[in-house]
């Protein structure tokens, strides 16, 4: 979404009605989530809960790091507000 329209936080804003389900992928590579990556995670997901979603948020990633549930859990913590 980062990619095709920009402004994420706008985008969930004015849409939410329409979506089912999110997940996250790093941009760009759909790498870990840090903050090495455009997107500010811990901002997107409180627009999320903002909109009053209930549901998961799956975590899209091509880990970097060997360790791929050390990735995972960063993911996790950084989405889990």
């Amino acid at each position: 979404m980062q990619i095709m329209e920009g402004d994420v936080i706008a985008t969930i804003k004015q849409f939410n009605p329409y979506f089912a389900h999110y997940h996250t992928g790093g941009v760009p590579g759909r790498n870990e989530i840090d903050n090495t990556q455009e997107l500010n995670y811990p901002a997107i997901m409180k627009a999320i809960v903002d909109t009053g979603f209930k549901g998961h948020v799956a975590q899209e990633f091509i880990p970097k790091r060997s360790d791929v549930l050390a990735s995972l859990k960063q993911g996790v913590d950084i989405c889990d507000i």
